[in-house]
């Protein structure tokens, strides 16, 4: 088979980032022989266990043979029908997999080969064709390789997915898919494909709004009026038909349906679990905030400050009708509910740094500074997991070909290159520096978790600042912040 050299570089780049995966499926993994819960290996493998031995109406119950206390299914169905699938194929090939009741637990290096084959499997199928299709919309080749690259080989993914192990390749890839779609205006086929997406996952809500704005923007911006009550029939019949398919043993049940949703938004585990990256763990550091207000409470607090921020970022992005826009309000509305919103995980993250790769065309620096902020700010969940080898492996390489992009695009401005190439070598150094002193210095005994705190408060703060500054990019009014910052720059670094 000939391939052109287009061709080849796609070649390559996944071969690449298969490669990347491939390796780091020999690390360690969530909860790897620590009972009596183990982690979120043991969740994925109990959840082919109960979705293979269970009819569809006991998947989301709790009952004498799914304790829901044990790992219960708490995704949409698209997951469960996932669970499902990979259930089937692994009583095929040994039924001690997924034996009800008597699997609990179950390690072994053959098990291990078969659930990191899944997710390697789903990353072929679904989340590089996504790359693949997403890049192609780029307008140059170097843009192209960039993007490509970054989507593919960004390490967080890699190892929350490979390492730590969940299977976000799939959501993330329908969502990437839908955005594709949308930039080459097949607005029926991206509701269809963020349904998916939202169905796999409901941290998909996430981009939820920038999805609706677009859609019902293109539809009521058809002149005939047949055409645009047409469009919308069609965008919101898929919507409504995708969703019904999807959930149809548990709609005609009421009981079935209220016990379903209630596992997708279980508002009784507090606003946040884990040390996080984002506001309300950050601002707990001084006020307590669990113990001074009821769940109920803090739910509508985040939900408050959460659409104060998005509501008028949306609302933009509607009056403005652009794709950019589009894409500018998906990352940003997306960084608002990580920081914002109730119920946060530091693996959420990954939901605004897709979106954020999307923006190198843009805001190239910012990009950059958030992808590896966004990786420093899961390094507490990767020492959790033993990963800490492989995290400072991908991070070297990783800035080393951040370093080489942004080069290439500023290749004809050498003052702007240099200025850049300082201000990565300096967070370089600190993400370098915090994350060594966070692995090999031990807590004091007085604050057992001084260093995760610290590492959620530092990126919370960054966090912050990236996001200011892409509103500002959604707003048109960046050139403002940049001729106030090339102030302030000492002459003798320009030069």
């Amino acid at each position: 088979m000939q391939f052109n050299l287009d061709h080849l570089d796609v070649l390559v780049v996944s071969c690449l980032g298969i490669a990347l995966r491939g390796i780091v499926s020999l690390s360690s993994y969530s909860g790897l022989s620590t009972p009596p819960m183990f982690g979120d290996y043991e969740a994925q493998r109990h959840w082919q266990e109960i979705t293979y031995n269970l009819p569809t109406k006991e998947w989301y119950t709790n009952t004498t043979s799914n304790d829901l206390m044990y790992w219960g299914l708490d995704y949409p169905p698209l997951t469960a029908y996932h669970s499902y699938l990979l259930g089937r194929i692994a009583y095929s090939i040994n039924s001690s997999y997924v034996e009800l009741h008597k699997s609990r637990g179950y390690e072994s290096e053959e098990h291990k080969s078969f659930m990191r084959l899944s997710v390697l499997v789903a990353d072929l199928l679904v989340y590089i064709p996504a790359c693949i299709m997403l890049a192609k919309n780029l307008p140059n080749k170097k843009l192209f390789l960039a993007v490509l690259t970054l989507l593919i080989c960004y390490p967080g993914l890699i190892l929350i997915d490979n390492g730590h192990f969940q299977y976000n390749n799939i959501s993330l890839g329908f969502m990437m898919m839908a955005i594709a779609a949308i930039l080459q205006d097949s607005y029926v086929w991206s509701a269809l494909l963020f349904s998916l997406a939202l169905n796999y996952k409901q941290m998909e809500l996430y981009h939820a709004l920038p999805f609706f704005v677009i859609l019902l923007r293109v539809s009521l911006s058809e002149r005939n009026y047949v055409r645009k009550v047409t469009k919308l029939l069609q965008i919101g019949l898929v919507t409504i038909a995708t969703f019904g398919i999807l959930w149809l043993p548990w709609i005609f049940s009421k009981q079935s349906f209220m016990a379903t949703l209630n596992r997708l938004f279980p508002f009784n585990r507090g606003v946040f679990e884990d040390k996080v990256a984002n506001v309300w763990c950050s601002l707990n550091v001084v006020y307590k905030f669990k113990e001074n207000f009821t769940n109920s409470q803090m739910a509508l607090l985040c939900l408050s400050a959460t659409l104060c921020v998005v509501l008028p970022l949306n609302i933009h992005a509607f009056l403005k009708g652009q794709k950019k826009t589009f894409m500018l309000a998906l990352f940003n509305t997306a960084l608002a509910f990580f920081l914002f919103s109730f119920q946060v995980h530091e693996k959420s993250i990954l939901l605004a740094a897709i979106p954020a790769i999307n923006l190198f065309q843009y805001m190239p620096f910012n990009t950059v500074a958030f992808l590896k902020i966004s990786f420093l700010s899961m390094l507490p969940l990767f020492m959790k997991d033993c990963l800490c080898v492989p995290y400072f492996c991908l991070m070297f390489g990783f800035s080393c070909s951040l370093r080489y992009f942004i080069q290439v695009v500023y290749s004809e401005n050498l003052k702007i290159q240099k200025l850049l190439r300082l201000l990565m070598l300096g967070m370089d150094a600190t993400i370098f520096l915090i994350s060594l002193v966070s692995i090999f210095v031990p807590s004091p005994a007085r604050f057992p978790h001084l260093w995760p705190l610290f590492i959620s408060v530092f990126c919370c703060g960054c966090f912050l600042i990236l996001l200011f500054i892409s509103i500002a990019h959604q707003l048109n009014i960046e050139k403002y912040l940049y001729r106030i910052f090339y102030k302030f720059v000492p002459d003798v670094i320009m030069k």
